[in-house]
């Protein structure tokens, strides 16, 4: 008679459970230790620094003009880049995960790209290419299209920065799935439209939602970037992060914490949200082989 050998997750278990109970409590301690120093008590510090000074001083600083500008630029800016990111997600990884093709590789690497580049440097490529002094920035100036310093500047800056989330989660996901139920469906009469819509999306949407999630806080608190392209024009061009650092340079610390406060909430709620898809992903996911 033989004994099968217990689950890979079982496994893995009985050892983490069989660590001494000192260096696991050595360990949970450090790490709420880092958790509370490193995010808790700043996430705090910011809301404590916004009502400091009241309730109306919170609400005037939330109601000036010019922050007002500021979330509307924001706002406008993840509603135009966001999507972008998500068409160009679900098309790069349904070619990544369901074709194979010259430059796949390199592709992938490309998707990556924004990872790696500093976005201050991303920001310094598009002036650079856009600028009045720059690459195309004669022939643009000569048909009256102004991109830096300009909304459609701070557009194409997060854009980029926000390329890979939607595809990054796709990617995996459609792998793990192979291409049985597509094929299925194509020989059953589907149309590649078809197809997508109501085989491999269904199949993604956690993940596919997941990344929206992602790519909309970091475009709403991208600094760098943005902060390059947009020129700092009070009322004009200036994001929510933009108007924050102004705000702070003129020691007006009570108005800076309260704008600060909007993005510290728009991460509480992308940390719940993404809490809650994370659980969904891991209940969707099925079982790993031993």
């Amino acid at each position: 008679m033989t004994t099968n050998p217990p689950p890979a997750r079982a496994t893995h278990r009985s050892l983490v459970l069989s660590e001494p109970r000192w260096v696991r409590w050595t360990l949970i301690t450090l790490a709420l230790v880092f958790l509370g120093g490193f995010l808790f008590l700043p996430l705090a510090v910011v809301f404590v620094q916004a009502f400091s000074k009241g309730l109306g001083t919170y609400w005037s600083a939330l109601s000036d003009p010019n922050a007002l500008a500021a979330i509307r630029l924001t706002l406008l800016v993840a509603a135009i880049a966001v999507p972008l990111n998500l068409v160009f997600g679900i098309a790069a990884a349904w070619s990544i995960a369901k074709f194979q093709f010259p430059g796949k590789n390199l592709l992938i690497t490309l998707i990556d790209l924004p990872f790696s580049v500093s976005p201050v440097v991303s920001g310094l490529v598009y002036v650079l290419l856009f600028g009045l002094q720059g690459w195309l920035g004669p022939w643009l100036r000569d048909h009256d299209i102004k991109l830096i310093f300009a909304v459609p500047g701070i557009v194409l800056a997060t854009i980029f920065v926000t390329f890979p989330f939607v595809a990054r989660e796709l990617i995996p996901l459609m792998e793990a799935q192979g291409t049985e139920e597509e094929e299925a469906a194509i020989v059953m009469g589907a149309s590649g439209w078809q197809t997508l819509w109501r085989v491999t999306l269904p199949n993604v949407k956690w993940g596919l939602l997941y990344g929206v999630i992602l790519s909309n806080a970091r475009a709403m608190g991208e600094f760098g970037a943005v902060s390059v392209v947009s020129g700092h024009i009070r009322g004009l061009t200036n994001t929510i992060p933009l108007h924050v650092e102004i705000l702070y340079n003129e020691y007006n610390s009570a108005a800076a914490f309260a704008v600060a406060s909007l993005l510290a909430l728009l991460a509480l709620v992308t940390l719940a949200a993404k809490s809650f898809l994370e659980w969904h992903l891991r209940d969707e996911s099925p079982p790993k082989a031993a």
